[in-house]
């Protein structure tokens, strides 16, 4: 039960414990003490238990986190089993690259379809996906409602892409276009994914150790 409200820093620890939890519990891990789960992500044990604190109460004094358990208690607080959906907006070499190597149902999301404008690609499937032409996005939004939408368009047409994707009703838009969206966004979460972010990022870092 959550009790507060929660910053967008312990947000996106969520996940890195998830997948931290996931593999302790393949490799056969039972339990483990905030302490150990700290030492292995480099963060404090007390910096977990107030992150997790914002959501319940989750391990025992004595005993620590049964991993199996907190692992199932996370996927609940990310939403993982809510059955949210999916379509990609650009079936060109990234939207293509997500379609094939990117597992969304592990993150909980089924991925409906796809959509472009290109006749080699409309038409065909990808990963078993279907591609549709663009021209039939707001049809099959009314008929297949869905959670999010997967931005890998041109920079060009961004804005107007994620404007008939609010307008359709989608609440939440996954942006790979390298732009900050300019759209009527209230009620919508726009998350921006900016690879060069991350790797100028690291070149800072690399620099500072020269």
């Amino acid at each position: 039960m959550r009790k507060q409200k929660v910053s967008s820093a312990v947000i996106r620890r969520l996940p890195r414990y998830y997948r931290h939890l996931t593999d302790l519990h393949l490799a056969g891990v039972e339990r483990l003490s905030s302490s150990a789960l700290g030492m292995s992500l480099g963060m404090t044990a007390s910096q977990i238990r107030q992150d997790l604190s914002c959501f319940g109460e989750f391990g025992q004094q004595g005993y620590g986190y049964n991993v199996d358990k907190l692992r199932g208690e996370i996927s609940e607080i990310l939403g993982m089993g809510k059955g949210h959906t999916a379509v990609v907006l650009g079936a060109g070499n990234l939207g293509r690259a997500l379609m094939e190597n990117f597992h969304f149902d592990r993150s909980g999301f089924e991925l409906c379809a796809a959509f472009d404008v290109d006749p080699a690609l409309v038409g065909r499937q990808v990963s078993g996906v279907p591609v549709y032409h663009v021209d039939g996005l707001e049809k099959f939004l009314e008929e297949h409602p869905v959670s999010i939408g997967v931005l890998t368009v041109p920079r060009g047409v961004a804005n107007h892409i994620a404007s008939r994707l609010v307008a359709a009703g989608v609440k939440g838009i996954w942006n790979f276009t390298n732009i900050e969206l300019m759209v009527d966004s209230a009620g919508v979460i726009i998350e921006d994914v900016h690879f060069a972010d991350s790797l100028l990022a690291l070149s800072y870092m690399i620099s500072e150790e020269q």
